[in-house]
């Protein structure tokens, strides 16, 4: 029997070998499709990019909301619940002292609109408003072209019309009071120098009102004139320029480029003087202080403010008092609708008139652009002729 060989093995000892080598963990050999540890990176880099895309999406959409929140929870704080507040007073019988009644309903509204006083107070408050907002405004815009030209001491003149707005509405009104008054004032010295008859500031229905009006004026015009100063300043100087060179005077560059370019800012301080005109309180009852009645003896000056701030602090009545604030709240809603539709119709219109300006200069200056041409061409002509004829 020949000898066993070196090289073989029994299959037992076989059998083990190849057991043990199944039972040893198998290494996986890279292949093409197996990620390396670039890829991995690059994956990982990409999921941090798009998780940082969705975050600046975020942040884009709803930032904004975030950044104004506190303006409308402070509004929602010291506006609007004060404001429901008051309509849930004045549907009750509230008293100063006794605080919430009986469920009244409308009854509050209804005795207001009902009473002499509350119209009479309406109508105190539309005479002042109208003579204190309709100058004001028109010496404001004057002030506020006279300040947009090349003057020296600009800085000066600006701080200067800003003054009466620093100063507290309390010291205007016994200033103007006293200068107004009837016996011992200084207007009414100064009527008696020129031999005239002195006015009833404080009694006339019709002097009171243009008394308290020259306060509010006195007081809200350089204000609204830096407003509309700074709406002035924002005007493109090349339309002015462009104007000027064209022949455009100086009053028809205001009117026909200054004014329309203010426009929105001009809604604005409309919307505003109508606000605070309607809003009138302290100069009429600071204007008379020895007068027992809020507004003068016969009520003569007494403002929708002011009489319900009677009815509040004097009467005790806050439900009827509450129904005024109400009413006057719901009246300078639909002012300030009637002043935005207004001021809407008038921009519309002024835009459709440029409109048709501009194509009117447009086609003037076409007209005239082709003239020149044949003008050009019929020289050129007559030239070449002549050198012919030569």
């Amino acid at each position: 029997m020949p000898p066993m060989s070196t090289t073989t093995r029994n299959a037992p000892e076989q059998d083990r070998d190849a057991s043990a080598h199944a039972a040893q963990p198998r290494r996986r050999q890279p292949g093409r499709n197996a990620p390396t540890r670039e890829k991995l990176a690059e994956s990982a880099q990409e999921r941090r990019t798009c998780r940082r895309h969705r975050r600046g999406q975020l942040d884009f959409k709803y930032s904004p909301y975030l950044y104004i929140s506190p303006f409308f929870l402070l509004f929602g704080l010291v506006g609007l619940f004060p404001l429901i507040y008051t309509f849930v007073v004045s549907i009750n019988d509230w008293d100063l002292l006794g605080g919430a009644g009986a469920w009244v309903g409308l009854e509050n509204y209804q005795a207001e609109l009902s009473s002499p006083l509350f119209w009479n107070s309406l109508f105190n408050t539309f005479s002042i408003f109208l003579l204190s907002a309709i100058p004001q405004l028109v010496i404001a815009t004057f002030i506020a072209a006279m300040l947009d030209q090349n003057i020296r001491a600009k800085t000066f003149w600006r701080m200067s019309v800003l003054v009466p707005y620093v100063v507290t509405p309390v010291a205007v009104t016994l200033i103007f009071s006293s200068a107004f008054d009837e016996q011992y004032g200084v207007l009414n010295n100064l009527l008696g120098a020129v031999n005239l008859d002195p006015i009833a500031w404080k009694t006339d229905v019709f002097a009171s009102h243009a008394a308290i009006a020259t306060m509010v004026n006195w007081r809200w015009t350089g204000y609204n004139a830096l407003i509309l100063l700074a709406a002035m300043q924002a005007v493109p100087r090349e339309l002015h320029e462009s104007a000027a060179i064209d022949g455009a005077g100086a009053i028809r560059r205001f009117f026909s480029i200054t004014l329309p370019s203010i426009r929105p800012t001009m809604i604005f301080v409309i919307i505003t003087a109508t606000i605070g005109g309607l809003q009138i309180f302290t100069e009429p009852k600071l204007f008379n202080p020895s007068s027992s009645v809020p507004g003068g003896p016969d009520r003569q000056y007494q403002t929708t403010v002011l009489y319900l701030w009677d009815l509040a602090f004097n009467r005790g009545d806050f439900g009827r008092a509450s129904a005024v604030a109400w009413m006057l709240f719901l009246i300078i809603i639909v002012i300030g609708v009637i002043n935005f539709l207004i001021s809407g119709s008038i921009a519309s219109s002024a835009d459709k008139k440029g409109a048709r300006s501009t194509g009117r200069t447009s086609a003037a200056r076409r007209a005239s652009a082709r003239a020149e041409a044949a003008a050009a061409k019929q020289a050129n002509r007559m030239q070449s002729g002549s050198a012919a004829h030569e």
